[in-house]
């Protein structure tokens, strides 16, 4: 998994009737895009990510496809 600043991190919901958590990274802590990365999430929260199987990242030159 690589990522750069800006790029969406959606952490899906674990269970039915979760909703799914999304940021924005902030912060790649990794070498050459790889986790952990600095994550402020849509609620405010901010925090620090080593995304699971359950994660997805959304490259920015994808969102407007």
């Amino acid at each position: 998994m690589r990522a750069t600043v800006g790029d969406q991190l959606v952490q899906h919901g674990r269970v039915v009737g979760q909703h799914d958590k999304v940021g924005k990274i902030t912060e790649v802590m990794g070498a050459e895009g790889t986790p952990p990365y600095r994550v402020k999430f849509e609620d405010g929260h901010e925090g620090v990510c080593s995304p699971g199987p359950d994660t997805e990242i959304r490259h920015q030159n994808q969102k407007n496809k």
